[in-house]
């Protein structure tokens, strides 16, 4: 397993205010401790509760700036949609739609939320391996920018319900490179035996044969091979490699291409690993796809939004094993569960100011679902922590909340946004009425 995705106690792991030095959103005030912009989390802990997700306008608006400089200073022309499974909730969508954003969607559901938050369809690309008819349907009714097609099968669907409308279908092929991403097995996209995208040997024939299908209008190639690369750019420049010799195939059959979907990939440092910048992604589209003169589109989600939001927790009980120290919070995997299926490394900080530099012991951390597998550290450094003291979990803006649960019938956590000074809800908190409020009986139980 990557080190960057270990969850396991390493004695390298980075301190306190190394974790602080490297996330310029959070600082340790002396009186109000952990700070989310100007706004401590012990005052959101205090008057919504927790656990409790919150999320950084001012970080979204950064990351997506920065972004956005690297690609103009590349001299690319480039377009950003964000890609919404990383966070669907309506103020992160405001916020990056603010920015100039557009949307990369996988599911109706989701195109409904990214227009809900003012993203047209005219800017938005709907990917994703198992798109239905009725999706199909509704994302070329409401003039989707791009359809990215992942198979021979899908492309007829699309044809059909083009025809059926009497509009011209703007396909692009998802084209699978055959690259390792060299990420977690479960976030890797593009290899030859993940479910993604066309066969790069068949991607030619096929782009052929779609462009002559009633109601498709070709419009480029795409590829995505991973989340969370953190291992340089060779990854990236094998995939853009292999999309710009097939462009030159396809310009040789004079088949049009209009623009080179990159899709995304971008990762962070949740630890202290090392990861790629911007600039440097710039520079590999730019050195692979530069010469062909497309215009390319990029679909960040992670890179974007992962710093931007913590996941604020309480201390329940520590109880003292006969081995080990536990340290038991009110979150639980229902809420993150990252950890428990990648085998992921969060950091965690204590929210006050004294914790902060009280002595450290190792602790497992973990919350109250009855399943080993609720687990968010093993060995991790932390203080003597009293029951109703909060931590934060850094870098969980990005499947987070989209991935929680109600499992052991636990309500969803609330959401709140920071903006500077300013602290609102975004999503209130569940409550266990709501649980209840859609379920059925069928009438012979009710008798």
């Amino acid at each position: 397993m990557a080190t960057a995705l270990s969850l396991a106690p390493s004695s390298a792991d980075p301190t306190f205010a190394e974790l602080l030095a490297a996330r310029p959103s959070l600082s340790m005030h002396a009186h109000d401790g952990l700070l989310f912009e100007d706004v401590p989390l012990a005052r959101v802990a205090a008057e919504h509760g927790t656990p409790t997700w919150v999320y950084s306008a001012g970080t979204l608006r950064r990351r997506f700036r920065a972004l956005r400089a690297a690609l103009d200073g590349a001299g690319l022309r480039a377009g950003i949609h964000y890609a919404a499974k990383a966070n669907d909730s309506q103020a992160v969508l405001r916020v990056l739609r603010g920015e100039g954003a557009g949307a990369d969607i996988v599911s109706a559901g989701e195109l409904r939320a990214t227009m809900a938050a003012g993203i047209p369809a005219a800017e938005t690309v709907f990917s994703g391996v198992g798109k239905t008819a009725d999706e199909i349907r509704f994302a070329l009714g409401h003039g989707i920018y791009q359809l990215n097609a992942e198979s021979a099968e899908e492309i007829a669907m699309i044809s059909a319900a083009a025809v059926a409308l009497g509009v011209r279908a703007p396909v692009s092929l998802r084209v699978n490179p055959d690259v390792d991403a060299r990420t977690h097995a479960k976030i890797t996209t593009g290899k030859a035996d993940n479910k993604f995208g066309i066969p790069f040997e068949d991607a030619a024939a096929l782009y052929a044969h779609m462009a002559a299908l009633p109601g498709i209008r070709p419009i480029g190639i795409a590829t995505h091979i991973g989340s969370q690369i953190t291992d340089g750019m060779s990854a990236f420049r094998a995939a853009y490699a292999r999309l710009a010799e097939l462009v030159g195939a396809l310009r040789e059959q004079g088949l049009p291409v209009e623009r080179i979907d990159c899709g995304g990939g971008l990762g962070i440092p949740y630890r202290d690993e090392p990861a790629p910048t911007p600039e440097a992604l710039a520079g590999a589209i730019k050195a692979t796809l530069g010469h062909l003169g497309l215009p390319v589109m990029l679909e960040p989600g992670r890179w974007l939004v992962g710093p931007a939001g913590v996941l604020l927790a309480s201390v329940v009980l520590q109880k003292q094993g006969a081995a080990r120290r536990f340290l038991v919070l009110d979150a639980a995997m229902n809420d993150l569960i990252r950890p428990a299926m990648y085998e992921a490394w969060h950091g965690i900080l204590p929210v006050s100011p004294v914790a902060h530099v009280a002595p450290l012991s190792p602790a497992d951390v973990v919350g109250p679902v009855c399943e080993s597998g609720d687990t968010f550290a093993k060995g991790r450094a932390l203080p003597i922590l009293s029951p109703g003291e909060c931590v934060a979990f850094l870098d969980a803006g990005a499947y987070g909340a989209v991935m929680s649960s109600t499992y052991n019938a636990r309500p969803l956590a609330a959401e709140v946004m920071v903006d500077g000074h300013r602290c609102a809800v975004i999503r209130p908190r569940q409550t266990h009425e709501d649980l209840l409020a859609h379920q059925r009986l069928p009438e012979w139980l009710t008798a």
